[in-house]
């Protein structure tokens, strides 16, 4: 069945409002990174993405991925997963932890966003958006006791699309939703599939102007961890450090970082202390991971060790930190397409579990943020390990924490790489510190 505009869909805003060119022209996605990106980049020879055919291709690998499973659409509340569908944001943090936004993507049929606020004019740039309809919130914050009444008349209008656009295909993938919702759905029949796989096989290839895009991305990271560092300096607290990283990346067309992954001296070892109030010492080994979620929304996750102040690195910080960048420099040069999930692990270069500390995967996905699949270390796999072909298209983090269990400092490392026809190209260039090196 193909969709066609009907009197129940109307256009998002009127073609003949003076008002809505106005709106248009306002939208951040419209208005772009800024000037000081754009100069950087031009300066760079970095090639702008086009961003239609970027919102074309992945509405399509969406689409194309329902198909395969059978789906007649897929109803998304990850922003993540909404932005990758829709390119549309609103809120996205907030979003995140409040059910008050979603998209609905008929397999065949519109591409609606439900919003909060209802407010159309956050996704006017994005002409592949059917429509724009109030969000129907049955959350406890918003509905109170009325929730499961509130959930019924949302499940009601969704139902009305898969009967209207479906084809008598019942089949909807769902990505997150509370039991209320569940519950709701199923009373009008639908089957309920797994929208996190949907997404996650969708979102895993990415285009040559995704591709323009995250390069972009990660030049404005790297641009803004080049500025952190000048700040680096004996006596400067972790979070007052981590805060030049925000302050950059965002002037850059940044968006947020997902993590406070900052640490020194013994808070480094082990690692996921989050950054703290501790000034950093002159001698003290200190890591950090981006996790940042960069200009057109595609993600750096890149990480890197620095020896704050000037005294000659220890014996013991040479050896941590050489280990991390023979383990990262191995586990690059083995990724080939191809390549099963299982290959990766028994080919990457491990450090005994008894007497390392380790970071928590080896490899892992990204785009808009870490994405499918996780590569695990060889004793971690079990009959519950899944398994998959390492494809062109793919980017993939190289992961790298080593720090002795018997305690002294840490170090991570970590390389976003592009998995190419031939082989790969890693895509991060902050330089690695050679002082640091056996």
């Amino acid at each position: 069945m193909t969709y066609s505009n009907n009197k129940r869909h109307q256009a998002k805003i009127a073609a003949h409002s003076e008002d809505a060119e106005d709106l248009v022209s306002l939208n951040m996605h419209i208005q772009g990174p800024g000037t000081l990106a754009e100069a950087e980049w031009h300066s760079a020879g970095l090639i702008a993405p086009n961003m239609t055919a970027i919102r074309q291709y992945r509405l399509k690998r969406v689409r194309d991925q329902l198909k395969a499973t059978d789906c007649a659409g897929i109803l998304l509340y990850d922003p993540l997963n909404i932005r990758y569908a829709t390119d549309s944001t609103n809120m996205s943090l907030w979003t995140s932890h409040n059910a008050a936004r979603y998209a609905l993507v008929m397999t065949e049929g519109p591409l609606i966003i439900f919003e909060f606020d209802a407010h159309a004019f956050l996704s006017n740039h994005n002409s592949l958006i059917t429509e724009v309809r109030p969000a129907i919130t049955y959350l406890y914050f918003t509905a109170g006791e009325f929730s499961d009444k509130k959930a019924k008349l949302w499940a009601d209008e969704i139902s009305s699309f898969v009967d209207e656009f479906g084809g008598g295909n019942k089949r909807l993938a769902l990505d997150q939703c509370s039991p209320e919702g569940v519950h709701q759905l199923q009373a009008h029949s639908l089957e309920l599939m797994n929208g996190e796989e949907v997404m996650g096989l969708a979102r895993q290839i990415k285009s040559d102007e995704e591709m323009h895009a995250m390069r972009r991305s990660i030049f404005a990271a790297e641009t803004s961890i080049a500025l952190m560092r000048e700040h680096f300096q004996p006596g400067i607290s972790e979070t007052s450090l981590w805060s030049h990283l925000h302050a950059e990346m965002i002037a850059r067309g940044g968006e947020w970082i997902e993590t406070r992954l900052l640490a020194a001296g013994p808070r480094a070892n082990p690692w996921y202390q989050e950054c703290s109030s501790r000034p950093i010492q002159n001698g003290e080994l200190m890591s950090f991971d981006t996790d940042l979620v960069g200009a057109y929304g595609y993600c750096t996750d890149i990480s890197r060790s620095w020896l704050c102040g000037d005294r000659t690195p220890t014996d013991a910080q040479k050896d941590i930190y050489t280990k991390a960048y023979e383990q990262v420099q191995h586990n690059v040069s083995i990724l080939q397409p191809g390549m099963s999930f299982r290959d990766l692990t028994n080919e990457a270069l491990e450090y005994p579990e008894n007497k390392y500390r380790h970071y928590s995967l080896q490899y892992h996905g990204v785009g808009l943020c870490d994405e499918y699949p996780t590569i695990p270390f060889t004793w971690e796999l079990s009959e519950l390990s899944f398994d998959g072909i390492i494809k062109p298209g793919m980017v993939l983090c190289v992961e790298s924490y080593v720090g002795r269990r018997d305690g002294g400092p840490g170090a991570k490392l970590e390389e976003q790489v592009l998995i190419t026809e031939n082989g790969y190209e890693v895509l991060s260039k902050y330089p690695f510190e050679k002082n640091l090196l056996r």
